[in-house]
């Protein structure tokens, strides 16, 4: 580890033996003669993409008023305190096949799965923003999620390869990026150290030393340099790291004596499906908190999915509770679910709000776009996708609006599912993404999912 005198570099590593840890924006990291106002002038920015299954029971979801002042339909209600952080954006569609197999690929790449042994989508949007805001960092994109294939019976549907319903990311229309669903991996990727070796990282985890452990020393010995509110800041990072540690142990040695069976699951997958999404979301801000990532991807469940939700009262499969036939109590189940997903996002955007990050905070520094590559989970459409934008990307976007991007219909065929007259490409949305992150793009997508423009996002 060097210090300068003058200021801490940004990539400060903190190193010991199989461990390694980056540090969070310090105020000593800012040269004397930088002022802090262009700092705030120019904040990093981040970017990240949540995907949930199975659509959304769309009148639980969908607010009646358009612009601010909208309520809370049922399952945002988790956002009341973050609502002035969130904009909600209807009417848009996607064109395609109504397998479970292209919902990913709408939401994330504005193209169609090919069918057969063939592998070909589009560069997802996570990815194209990586290329232009993630080459300076550790790792330019991050891939999360909750189940794969592995994990699931019946788990592709058709003549379609599961790689597309097993991820959201993809560097080319060629090649799918791995999601990686267990939190250890994570954490040993993130702070194992990219210089150790493997033997030193073995050898830790054997002696259960704790990463925070392993870096005492360097710890020690960087405190001194630091004034007493960067040193809070840097002791309240490194408890969360340790926090994060200690879960994922406890999540092990849960399943340890549960004498769990799971041959095809890897060992630190936690049981609770509560736990597992938080404890990567926790992950997704500690990397971004030590810009060690500014692009991140998860999928909170895959399409197919069959967990149930006991601790909500929900013991169907998510899969058939979106099968619903528009019956009462079973939409209920639906809404109930979708509120939950909701309610662990909201967490996540609360955790990023109250971490500091320049002359703001990672939320007020970062956008996420969250939603389901599909609408009405019980015929599977993909009209009026639910959509939602969080964070304020750096000033870019003012929050707390509904943006109605189609042309609401004045009746409804069904009654349960809000009808519009006029629909807007999910891709012209990501076209206005892309832009705000400073990619000179005028279209995207791929045949009958391309963009025809941009959602004015003013």
């Amino acid at each position: 580890m060097f210090i300068s005198k003058k200021h801490l570099s940004r990539r400060t590593i903190l190193r010991g033996l199989g461990a390694s840890v980056a540090l969070p924006l310090l105020d000593a990291m800012i040269p004397a003669r930088t002022a802090l106002a262009q700092t705030a002038a120019a904040p990093t920015l981040r970017f990240g993409t949540v995907y949930v299954p199975h659509g959304v029971i769309m009148d639980a979801w969908m607010p009646t008023q358009v612009g601010k002042d909208f309520e809370l339909p049922l399952s945002l209600q988790p956002l009341a305190a973050l609502r002035q952080h969130v904009n909600v954006v209807s009417g848009l569609y996607s064109e395609g096949s109504n397998t479970h197999s292209c919902c990913p690929g709408f939401f994330s790449s504005a193209a169609e799965a090919a069918r057969g042994k063939t592998i070909l989508l589009n560069t997802s949007l996570d990815q194209v923003i990586a290329e232009k805001i993630g080459r300076e960092t550790t790792f330019p994109s991050m891939e999360f999620a909750i189940e794969d294939s592995t994990m699931a019976l019946g788990s592709c549907v058709g003549d379609f390869l599961c790689a597309y319903m097993d991820t959201i990311s993809w560097r080319t229309p060629t090649q799918p990026l791995p999601m990686e669903i267990n939190p250890r991996v994570v954490f040993e990727r993130m702070f194992g150290g990219d210089a150790a070796t493997p033997e030193a990282r073995r050898a830790r985890l054997e002696q259960s030393t704790s990463v925070l452990d392993a870096i005492a020393e360097d710890v020690h010995g960087l405190k001194p340099a630091l004034a007493s509110h960067d040193q809070a800041r840097l002791d309240e990072y490194l408890e969360n790291v340790r926090e994060i540690e200690r879960r994922i142990v406890r999540g092990e040695q849960q399943r340890t004596e549960a004498n769990v069976e799971a041959p095809a699951t890897p060992v630190g997958v936690p049981a609770s499906y509560s736990e597992h999404v938080s404890l990567m979301f926790e992950l997704q801000a500690l990397a971004f908190q030590a810009d060690m990532t500014r692009v991140t991807s998860f999928m909170m469940s895959r399409e197919l999915s069959g967990l149930s939700f006991p601790e909500i009262g929900v013991a169907d499969g998510h899969h058939p509770t979106s099968h619903n036939n528009y019956d009462p109590k079973q939409m209920e189940k639906k809404a109930k679910i979708d509120t939950y997903n909701m309610s662990l996002f909201a967490a996540f955007l609360e955790r990023l709000k109250n971490t500091p990050d320049g002359e703001g905070s990672l939320l007020d520094h970062s956008l996420f776009i969250y939603g389901s590559g599909m609408s009405n989970g019980n015929v599977h459409n993909h009209l009026n996708l639910p959509v939602l934008l969080a964070g304020g990307a750096g000033g870019r976007l003012t929050g707390g609006r509904h943006i109605q991007a189609g042309k609401l219909a004045a009746e409804r065929d069904q009654p349960q599912i809000p009808k519009f007259d006029e629909l807007k490409p999910i891709a012209n949305l990501q076209v206005s993404l892309m832009q705000m992150y400073g990619v000179e793009q005028e279209s995207y997508g791929v045949g009958k999912c391309a963009s025809n423009g941009t959602i004015d996002l003013a």
